[in-house]
């Protein structure tokens, strides 16, 4: 199966504004469908980290949209990268219904995570419930 996915990073703030917490993941750019995603800094480690995660699915990935990150020009291949904000439209518009969504998120607040762990979990919690439709009881 072949598909094409746009990748992105987001931050989110982990105990203060000093220590951010990066998103990295990849969604389905035909179905807008998340695909994978780990939590990390911005640095190439968590990008490999993701494109692990993207290897262990059977598909063949034809091409990947994203901004111009200096991370993914060193681990995709030029021919599957394509960057700009053209192709990248589904996956900001997921940026901005997370931030709308999950107040730690928002950009001037003083709402922040206090631990990696509840960050991750929260955050964990919002994409199973907006994205997959679990419903928590």
């Amino acid at each position: 199966m072949k598909i094409r996915l746009e990748m992105d990073e987001m931050w989110g703030r982990v105990m203060c504004k000093k220590t951010p917490c990066w998103l990295w993941h990849a969604i389905n750019h035909d179905t807008g469908e998340i695909i994978a995603y780990v939590f990390g800094t911005r640095e190439h480690e968590v990008l490999q980290k993701l494109l692990s995660l993207l290897s262990k699915l059977n598909v063949e990935i034809v091409a990947v949209f994203s901004d111009d990150n200096f991370a993914y020009h060193d681990a995709i291949p030029e021919g599957v990268l394509f960057t700009g904000k053209r192709n990248t439209q589904r996956i900001e518009r997921k940026h901005l219904t997370f931030r709308t969504r999950l107040k730690r998120l928002a950009r001037r607040t003083i709402c922040y995570s206090k631990s990696w762990t509840m960050h991750t979990i929260v955050f964990g919690l919002l994409i199973n419930v907006l994205e997959f439709g679990r419903k928590l009881v």
